[in-house]
């Protein structure tokens, strides 16, 4: 037999380790894998090992997961087609004009990149090299312009389709589908609230964000023949969020259409060649790759963990402290920006879902004033991705701003683009908190399609 180890012991012994060798600059997927069966051997015996196929097999014949690689290279297509190139260029002319309207347009185009793209990294570089310079030259202030890429950038996470939402669903054993279509408002009105403040900050102090010169501004006629440009790829969208949420089609299918859609598309751009296909392929193998990987070492690290007893732990020790069912909540969601601050996504992901879900499930509906089970989950998954936005968008380790450092002109010192990112930070604070007191922002419109 294996060593007998206490279950506090283990759980530092367990994420300390985790975190030297995270420190240490080791890979995610290959940490977790590996001290998973390294405690594996000192914990349990032979017998013990075999947690690890029986964790790793379900995830390789999980039918909901083949979503995420056809959603990668549906965007990767239409990056590689210089779609966004063209939205950008058409939201900002029809949008110009208006005092702070490129950091509007900005925050549009990110929207509707956002339910093209499920990836964070791709929506925030792609804005940066587009956006950010188009908007310097214009004299808007650094902060507002860098802000709005970043926020804009990190609605990826909770629009549909959303690759994280996979994966949460997959994890939480819930309704991909309903995921999706409880972040929908979400999504939107954190959209609404970044855009509606970077307007009214422009009114009120014009220099941030002054209109287009008259000259550089276009006639209602060109406006529609721009608009006209961007008709096949919002068709695409509409098509893919519209077979999910009416139900014709479950995500998976609606990635297919999605990806032979992208085909199309970059055929009518003139775009579907060798190089683009090929570069698309790649692209979505190293990101699938790299998600699946993380799975793998994660499940079985939590696994393990839950298997020596640690989901029963983490219960008691919430509830020994006294805190109530909204504290606990409260704590969890705290764990998780912090966790943010060190860890990407997948793997807070598969380190805390495991242990959350069924600690909130354990709490009871009645306890957040739900008469529905299902509400509850789907209330506490939309809850979990609107966390990790703002884990994104969090200083000092937040990935939104580090995928802007990279872009951003050298002259633009990193504290300025820390500073850029507060006000989006609290606005986000504001619309979680507002999900929080007021669930059917989450559940309303999932119980009208799903009755």
């Amino acid at each position: 037999m294996g060593l007998d180890m206490s279950i506090e012991l283990l759980t530092l012994v367990m994420f300390g380790s985790l975190l030297v060798l995270l420190m240490a600059g080791l890979p995610l997927a290959f940490v977790t894998g590996g001290l998973a069966c390294v405690f594996l051997f000192v914990l349990g015996d032979a017998r013990a090992l075999n947690i690890v196929p029986s964790r790793i097999f379900p995830l390789m014949t999980n039918y909901q997961l083949s979503a995420i690689p056809l959603f990668i290279f549906m965007a990767s297509m239409l990056e590689r087609a210089g779609i966004i190139n063209d939205m950008f260029d058409v939201i900002y002319k029809v949008l110009g004009g208006l005092k702070g309207g490129l950091a509007a347009a900005t925050i549009i185009a990110s929207t509707v990149l956002a339910a093209m793209v499920g990836v964070i990294g791709a929506a925030v570089v792609t804005m940066g090299i587009i956006a950010l310079p188009a908007m310097l030259k214009r004299g808007y202030d650094t902060k507002i312009a860098m802000g709005s890429i970043m926020a804009g950038g990190t609605l990826g996470i909770l629009i549909p389709p959303s690759i994280l939402a996979i994966i949460y669903a997959v994890v939480a054993e819930q309704s991909v589908g309903e995921l999706f279509i409880g972040a929908v408002i979400p999504g939107l009105m954190l959209s609404g609230m970044y855009i509606i403040y970077v307007v009214v900050r422009s009114y009120i102090n014009p220099v941030l964000g002054p209109p287009i010169p008259v000259d550089e501004r276009i006639s209602n006629r060109e406006k529609m023949r721009l608009l006209g440009k961007m008709s096949a790829p919002i068709a695409l969208i509409v098509i893919v969020l519209g077979v999910i949420f009416s139900g014709v089609a479950t995500p998976v299918e609606a990635a297919g259409i999605g990806t032979f859609g992208a085909f199309i598309v970059a055929a009518i751009h003139n775009k579907l060649d060798w190089p683009t296909v090929r570069e698309a392929c790649l692209t979505t193998l190293k990101a699938s790759a790299m998600v699946i990987w993380i799975m793998f070492g994660a499940t079985i690290f939590v696994g393990l963990y839950v298997l020596e007893g640690g989901q029963q732990f983490v219960q008691e020790t919430m509830q020994g402290a006294g805190l109530g069912p909204w504290g606990i909540l409260i704590v969890m969601q705290i764990l998780l920006v912090v966790l943010g601050m060190f860890l990407d996504w997948v793997g807070i992901l598969l380190l805390c879902v495991p242990i959350f879900v069924p600690i909130i499930k354990a709490l009871g509906a009645a306890a957040f004033g739900f008469d529905d089970p299902n509400d509850l989950v789907l209330w506490f998954g939309v809850l979990y991705l609107v966390n990790m936005q703002m884990s994104f968008l969090s200083p000092p380790f937040g990935y939104a701003l580090f995928y802007l450092r990279g872009v951003a002109p050298p002259s633009i010192p990193m504290t300025d683009i820390f500073k850029a990112a507060l006000p989006f930070l609290f606005l986000q604070i504001v619309g979680l908190v507002i999900c929080m007191l007021f669930p059917w922002v989450v559940t309303w419109l999932p119980n009208i399609v799903y009755g």
